[in-house]
């Protein structure tokens, strides 16, 4: 089938980067089991089973799979109706001297688990760098606009002021969330280990001559040769389900914090406060030129969803596993897994060009907050009209009927906010327009946003970024 007669995977020809489509390439995938088949060869030799260093040679001389490879394994499945045995028989034939050795005493949950298990740790050290480079580019970002009043919303009605810089802290904020329990996930994955076709060892203590010692260090040094300090304690033939549900559950937290960053993102861009970047000669409509829609925000919600629906998928299969196993988990697991990651990747990818190139209209922002902000500073004029002598009760009433009628000034005949002029003309509100006009100071309103968002890049941020190098630059969006 040519290639555009097949189904080209969106995640693969549009969103995911290279780097992670390499982890969860057929070839990084096979050559790992290679690996695997060496590691338990090395080390059943070195705890004393007869097996000759030229067998050893033989297989590190053909650990990476070829194309050619491929094309033995395919012809070899055909017939064997198993891809773990064609896989093992092309390494055989590739390495002859290693074929009475290769896969001894092992299921193919020896290569199978353990494999996931070596390719989810190298994708979530991708996402690691991926969230730490986002982070950085928001630090950045909430620094500079630390001080930058803008009108506060809940329920996205106009509400108390706060500052740019704060709000970008509540999305690094949820990110740092993130990254803590990726991390927390990452550490206790361990691997399969050499655990044996139900997860006794028995064929592996057969083979040792009942030594339990040697099986324990066997399971050691496998383990060590593929960059793991501890297996799983126990298992039945897989490694217990629940992790890839636990791994899969702090992606989709990625995808969450995502898509609330992403969401804001599109609604300041509707009250022209900030936009995305945009590339040269980007179309934002095929029928209204004009338009600059938030392409790149509404790629990230539409991914985010996707991520976090497939977060039940190994949630189901966690529970569906019979006793020692059952084979129901194979054919979703090939796609939910890697697809996981390399939505993640692609979310990421995205939020770091938006982090590092959004726009900032301190002009639209000023005059948004200028439309609010005399509502806003009614309880101010209210304090200082009692200060003055002025009556409270009375004054509240008075600030209350000028602010109906601004109001209804704005919405029913679009006129600019007159609620100012009202009370300066009542003489009732013994506050002057001189005094009027300091209260107008976004600054009064904003709190100690300012000294939040230092308080938490300094103190929270700061360190997490402290130790992180060789992050991934922003990079704009290829499609």
């Amino acid at each position: 089938m040519s290639t555009i007669d097949g189904f080209d995977h969106p995640l693969a020809g549009r969103y995911a980067s290279p780097e992670m489509l390499r982890v969860f390439s057929p070839r990084t995938r096979y050559t790992t089991w290679r690996r695997l088949w060496l590691a338990l060869a090395e080390a059943e030799r070195e705890l004393g089973l007869e097996i000759p260093e030229e067998a050893l040679r033989q297989m590190r001389a053909h650990l990476d799979v070829t194309a050619a490879d491929f094309d033995r394994v395919r012809q070899l499945e055909q017939k064997t109706r198993h891809d773990v045995m064609a896989h093992l028989h092309a390494f055989a034939e590739s390495a002859p001297a290693a074929r009475p050795f290769l896969h001894l005493g092992a299921t193919s949950a020896f290569v199978g688990d353990n494999t996931d298990l070596i390719l989810m740790h190298q994708a979530s050290v991708l996402i690691e760098r991926r969230l730490l480079g986002v982070i950085a580019s928001l630090s950045a970002f909430a620094r500079r606009w630390a001080h930058q009043p803008v009108l506060g919303h809940t329920h996205f009605q106009p509400a108390q002021p706060t500052t740019l810089g704060k709000r970008a802290c509540l999305w690094i904020q949820d990110l740092v969330f993130d990254l803590e329990r990726l991390r927390f996930e990452m550490g206790r994955l361990k691997l399969r280990g050499v655990k044996g076709t139900t997860g006794t060892q028995a064929t592996f203590l057969e083979l040792f001559g009942g030594d339990h010692a040697k099986v324990l260090e066997l399971d050691r040094r496998v383990a060590a040769k593929l960059g793991f300090d501890s297996t799983y304690a126990v298992t039945g033939q897989t490694y217990p389900r629940k992790v890839d549900a636990f791994l899969l559950d702090a992606l989709a937290g990625i995808g969450q914090s995502a898509a609330k960053m992403a969401t804001d993102i599109r609604l300041l861009a509707r009250l022209k406060e900030v936009r995305e970047p945009m590339a040269e000669g980007q179309v934002g409509s095929s029928a209204m030129p004009y338009k600059a829609n938030p392409m790149r925000s509404e790629r990230v919600t539409s991914l985010a969803r996707w991520l976090i629906s497939m977060a039940a998928n190994p949630a189901h299969t966690a529970a569906a596993q019979w006793l020692e196993r059952t084979l129901d988990d194979s054919a979703n697991r090939r796609m939910a897994i890697p697809e996981a990651f390399l939505t993640t990747d692609a979310i990421l990818r995205i939020l770091h060009n938006l982090a590092s190139g959004l726009h900032v209209f301190p002009a639209m922002i000023r005059r948004n907050l200028n439309e609010e902000l005399p509502f806003m500073a009614s309880e101010a004029i209210l304090m200082t009209a009692v200060e003055r002598g002025g009556d409270r009760q009375t004054v509240h009433e008075r600030l209350r009927l000028h602010a109906r009628a601004a109001a209804h000034t704005v919405l029913e005949e679009g006129a600019p906010n007159p609620y100012f002029d009202l009370v300066a003309a009542d003489d009732t509100i013994p506050v002057s327009r001189e005094e009027l006009a300091l209260l107008l100071d976004p600054a009064r309103f904003i709190g100690r946003a300012p000294a939040q968002v230092a308080a938490f890049l300094d103190e929270i941020v700061a360190p997490l970024l402290a130790g992180a190098t060789d992050l991934p630059e922003a990079a704009d969006l290829e499609v």
